[in-house]
């Protein structure tokens, strides 16, 4: 797609409507989309279990998650792969970012990359791309209604990324946001000042939890003033940009018929500033180490909002400079806005196939129709964190069933993770933008723009204390009215720079 004009202001929300243009017209095939979606399901398998075709697959699986996705790739060479002339195998290329950048200089050719592969894990931002260069085969001409209709519906609902509407992502791994909280030293805090579980069901109410803890950890070194601990942190700030809005019945980034629209208002993005940027400022949020969870592990706080693959990151023990003591945890829903609407954050990776020969092609989705069968998928899972993508796998107790009959180990604090998102399944609205050009440069935007300008006035904040000033002199500057109108025009700008790269 590429951007053209400039735009129309709406009154009501102070919105920018970004007017697109496909690269090639669409309009026959939008029609037709619906009807063609899914109609390769029942073609004739084009393998022969005496000629195999093999298939690379790139992830950027890493530890126990590599370890769970490589041992399924053996079961699938071993069982289903012989029998239809199938064999697979995965490379982890390191980080999400490697193997982002892998999949590029592979696409253009950069010499002494490798050629590119069958099967990649993508996220939607970067599966968009790819699609733009004609890269990515259609998985709809493979896939019955019947067996789409397995999937959760939103998940596939995401990978619908071409112009036509047609399948580009295969869901294969999903999670959520949750919230993680010390619970040993939550206790004699929440006992101390009367506080209960229930006020942290709210972003207010952690924020209010977050003011008090500070208060609290202060008082006792009353002969050193102003050395309160953060409470509370979060990974991904701009799922709680995108998630928040969405919370507050505003939908950030708006694609519908080839048109973006981005929505600023300025009330909405007011509440998501006091509840991010004012506790942070202040120190009552915190973001120390590269995750939340280092935060947990080194004392310098006591809860985080971060993905449910990131439960096993939880740490068991909080070390400090003194000496360290064993936690126990507890999990819970991420908080959301009062009064706000009950959306969670949709995210994960899914797997897209490159463009080849009707064989590989034909491949590549029965392995990952394979990988993604429940008992297969939960098996996977039950290691990673992450949620299964069909609907009958989405239950506690298809879970257990799995765990029982494969004998699988599974640590509590992933069994948790997952079991409480089953259970609240039912109550809460997955989302996802959905892609659109620069759609990564808008988010990094969304990640770093707030986060940074905080780190940067916090730092200004501990500079005053330093020299004699109280929390509430400190940071009086950068909590005013005009402070948020000059961060709000800035943001603005940012943003839409971005989206118009």
């Amino acid at each position: 797609m590429k951007f053209i004009g400039t735009v129309k202001k709406s009154p009501a929300f102070g919105t920018l409507k970004w007017i697109t243009r496909a690269v090639c017209p669409v309009c026959l095939a939008a029609v037709l989309a619906a009807a063609s979606a899914g109609c390769g399901g029942s073609r004739k398998s084009p393998l022969d279990p005496e000629k195999p075709v093999s298939l690379t697959v790139w992830h950027y699986y890493n530890g126990s998650q590599q370890a769970a996705f490589d041992a399924l790739v053996e079961t699938f060479n071993d069982t289903v792969g012989q029998e239809q002339g199938i064999y697979v195998e995965s490379y982890s290329q390191g980080s999400v970012s490697d193997l982002e950048s892998a999949v590029r200089d592979a696409i253009n050719g950069k010499v002494g990359s490798s050629a590119i592969p069958n099967i990649f894990s993508s996220y939607a931002d970067t599966a968009y791309e790819v699609e733009q260069a004609g890269a990515l085969a259609n998985l709809s001409d493979y896939l019955s209604q019947e067996e789409l209709a397995d999937y959760v519906d939103s998940y596939i609902e995401e990978g619908r990324i071409a112009a036509d509407g047609s399948l580009r992502i295969f869901p294969t791994a999903k999670s959520t946001e949750i919230m993680m909280l010390n619970k040993t030293d939550w206790e004699p805090f929440a006992q101390a000042c009367g506080l209960s579980l229930e006020s942290l069901k709210t972003i207010e109410g952690v924020a209010a939890a977050a003011k008090t803890y500070y208060e609290w950890t202060d008082s006792l070194t009353p002969d050193v003033p102003e050395d309160g601990k953060s409470f509370y942190g979060r990974d991904a700030v701009a799922n709680y940009f995108i998630i928040g809005m969405q919370q507050l019945g505003v939908e950030l980034f708006q694609v519908e018929n080839g048109e973006m629209t981005l929505n600023l208002p300025e009330e909405a993005l007011r509440r998501i500033w006091e509840n991010y940027y004012v506790p942070m400022v202040r120190g009552y949020f915190g973001a120390y180490g590269s995750f939340r969870s280092d935060d947990v592990k080194t004392g310098d706080i006591l809860a985080y909002t971060g993905s449910t693959s990131s439960a096993m990151y939880f740490p068991n023990q909080v070390e400090l400079d003194g000496g360290s003591h064993p936690i126990d945890y507890i999990v819970m829903q991420a908080p959301i806005f009062e009064g706000g609407q009950h959306y969670a954050v949709q995210q994960g990776a899914g797997m897209v196939v490159t463009k080849s020969d009707e064989a590989h092609e034909y491949a590549s989705v029965e392995f990952l129709k394979w990988i993604t069968q429940a008992e297969n998928n939960l098996r996977f899972g039950s290691v990673s964190g992450y949620l299964p993508v069909q609907k009958a796998a989405n239950s506690i107790e298809k879970l257990d069933q799995v765990i029982a009959g494969q004998g699988l180990e599974v640590a509590p604090k992933t069994y948790d993770c997952l079991s409480t998102i089953f259970s609240e399944m039912e109550d809460m609205t997955l989302y996802t933008n959905k892609s659109f050009k620069n759609g990564s440069a808008a988010r990094k935007v969304l990640e770093y723009h707030l986060a940074d300008r905080a780190a940067a006035d916090r730092a200004a904040v501990l500079e005053a204390i330093a020299q004699g000033a109280g929390l509430e002199e400190a940071a009086a500057p950068y909590v005013t009215d005009s402070a948020f109108d000059a961060w709000y025009e800035d943001f603005c700008a940012a943003l839409h720079a971005a989206a118009d790269q």
